[in-house]
């Protein structure tokens, strides 16, 4: 019986805005196009500055999760995926406790809880957005401009959650939010490694610059420009930095260890992908056709990440608004468990000092953090509580996704497949499948949380999180596309044994 939760959605879910799911095949040319319009038109609104505001005032309350949300500071993207996963995140806990009953074998019920998502995310894009105004995350603003700016950052979420469902319905390829965060790190990864417009201003101990080496802050360019310096080019620019200094550099700036750390996080990943398990199946029509089905380490892929991360931005998020607007003086002892924060001199961050908002802040590379009085601490409980996180999401999301031992039985006998030496039965199917996916699936969310913890705290050329996201949905695109290229030279024959080979 569908949860009265999902009944009170209903009529709101009728009359939501819809992506239409294709009543016919589309083809691999118009998925990529449709694909690239989205991203065209993220990029786009990523740079579209919010009429009405000034972006250097007020206070940035997103700033150490926004590689991670696909958010830019006063652009129409300022909320950036945040909604849509908060959404996710919401209705996942609401199911996963068992507050909302949900039979995701009832197709009704399963088309209700997706409808009943996307209305939450909407209002999770109005209820952000009057926080951020409420908060003065522009400065002050007039009634008029209030309304101006609510205006355009729900509309703009509107657009967002609209774009993501017609990639997800498959009209493109993958999903909105991964081609999102995977466009957003990759542009963070290239902006840290090749980054010649801003300059370092730091210098090593007994370096005869005053102003600082004046080399670039990407890493990379700044290894070729001290090269060029070697051999007499840029050298009114400043002398040669001796390479020992690009090792940690002055830990904020990018340095070798930033990118010794984003490269081992790239191969870390791609081991990780290709670890599985396969279990032998083969056709009941055709005794000797014979495939594989593959049960993955990262069985629920880069998923529990992002609900941890999602977790985490809200609880900064909504910390800062409660302190600057009821705890301001840091004198109420319950308000303080959330989070006493900082103005940081000379930016419009605001740094969380104490409580459950300091530890859940992002390390910022593991010489910075060790450096602070509490900073063994803070490395303890944020990796404690990212590993914790992502291995309890893992174990949720299977039940939820259609992707549970009970669904995948479902799935493979109504292909007509069977596994050799078992009777043709769902339910012994999904004992058999019970073995394996659940402690897959645990040990998977287990180890990436293990990594993007190992990686957050290490530092890393963009969030450490932002980079395992990356190579992880980098890695799943080129796949999809191997598949859906597979599938057009193959026809159906071969685009019924796509994933199980």
């Amino acid at each position: 019986m569908t949860s009265i939760f999902l009944r009170a959605l209903s009529p709101m879910v009728r009359i939501m805005p819809e992506v239409k799911t294709p009543d016919r095949e589309v083809s691999f040319r118009e998925k990529a196009i449709w694909t690239l319009i989205v991203l065209v038109v993220f990029l786009l609104m990523s740079h579209i500055p919010l009429y009405g505001v000034d972006r250097q005032a007020g206070t940035d309350y997103l700033w150490a999760m926004r590689v991670i949300l696909a958010s830019t500071r006063g652009t129409l993207m300022e909320l950036g995926i945040g909604p849509i996963v908060t959404a996710g995140l919401v209705m996942q806990l609401l199911q996963g406790s068992k507050i909302i009953d949900v039979d995701f074998g009832n197709p009704e019920d399963r088309a209700l809880f997706t409808g009943g998502q996307k209305v939450l995310a909407m209002i999770m894009t109005a209820l952000q957005a009057i926080a951020y105004i409420a908060g003065n995350a522009y400065g002050v603003l007039t009634p008029e401009r209030q309304v101006l700016v609510f205006v355009q950052l729900f509309i703009s979420g509107i657009i967002v959650i609209l774009m993501d469902e017609l990639i997800q319905k498959g009209w493109g390829l993958g999903s909105g939010v991964s081609l999102f965060i995977m466009t957003n790190v990759a542009g963070q990864v290239m902006y840290n490694s090749l980054n010649i417009i801003e300059l370092e201003s730091a210098a090593p101990e007994g370096y005869p610059g005053t102003g600082g080496t004046n080399l670039p802050k990407g890493i990379i360019a700044a290894l070729i420009s001290n090269l060029l310096r070697v051999f007499g080019i840029g050298t009114d620019a400043g002398p040669v930095v001796d390479w020992s200094w690009f090792l940690i550099r002055d830990n904020f700036n990018p340095s070798i260890l930033s990118l010794i750390i984003t490269i081992g996080i790239f191969m870390g990943v791609l081991y990780m992908e290709g670890v599985r398990v396969e279990i032998p199946l083969q056709y009941a029509k055709y005794r000797g056709m014979k495939a594989r089905y593959p049960i993955k380490l990262l069985y629920t892929s880069n998923i529990p990440v992002i609900l941890a991360q999602a977790l985490f931005a809200n609880i900064l998020f909504f910390g800062q608004i409660v302190f600057t607007s009821w705890n301001p003086l840091g004198n109420n002892p319950f308000l303080n468990w959330i989070g006493i924060f900082e103005q940081d001199p000379g930016s419009s961050r605001m740094i969380a000092t104490s409580g459950l908002a300091r530890y859940i802040t992002p390390p910022q590379g593991i010489f910075n953090v060790l450096a602070q009085p509490d900073g063994l601490l803070h490395i303890v409980i944020y990796s404690g509580m990212m590993i914790l996180l992502c291995w309890g999401f893992s174990k949720i999301w299977v039940d939820i996704s259609g992707i549970a031992p009970r669904d995948v039985s479902r799935q493979l006998l109504s292909s007509g497949y069977i596994v050799p030496g078992f009777r043709r039965s769902e339910k012994v199917l999904e004992r058999l499948l019970e073995r394996y996916i659940p402690i897959v699936a645990g040990l998977g969310g287990f180890l990436v949380g293990v990594l993007a913890a190992a990686a957050d705290v290490m530092g890393a050329l963009a969030s450490g999180t932002g980079i395992l996201l990356m190579v992880s949905i980098i890695k799943q695109y080129y796949e999809q596309l191997a598949k859906e290229q597979l599938a057009g030279m193959g026809g159906e024959g071969v685009s019924g044994l796509l994933g199980i080979l």
